[in-house]
């Protein structure tokens, strides 16, 4: 299948391109970058107004999971982020019961000096 992105801002830092073209995807991979590319394909989108960009990275995310769940759940965050072009993230740990010892026990033990 060939998928066709007509007159869109494609954004790609990695190769310096910053530029309204077409990008032809063929069976789910990039196939070709350029302007006014005229190959058949199964669909076109015209792309016009929009950015079309690799991927982006999200490397602060809360999913909240186990015990916030009320707030965002590991399904809720990922349709977020797919839905707004993330495809990777990662996860900080901010969830209950909180992963490490309470205060009060660190203070206990004499690791709160050490930590701080």
């Amino acid at each position: 299948m060939k998928l066709l992105i007509k007159n869109g801002r494609v954004v790609d830092p990695s190769q310096k391109l910053d530029e309204i073209c077409d990008v032809l995807v063929a069976d789910g991979k990039i196939a070709k970058v350029a302007k006014n590319i005229t190959d058949k394909a199964d669909e076109t989108y015209d792309a016009a107004g929009k950015v079309v960009a690799p991927g982006f990275i999200d490397m602060h995310t809360h999913l909240r999971e186990p015990g916030l769940e009320a707030k965002e759940s590991i399904r809720t965050g990922t349709m977020a982020a797919a839905a707004g072009g993330i495809t990777t993230i990662a996860c900080m740990p901010r969830n209950l019961p909180f992963p490490l010892p309470s205060w009060s026990a660190v203070s206990k033990n004499g690791l709160r000096k050490k930590a701080m």
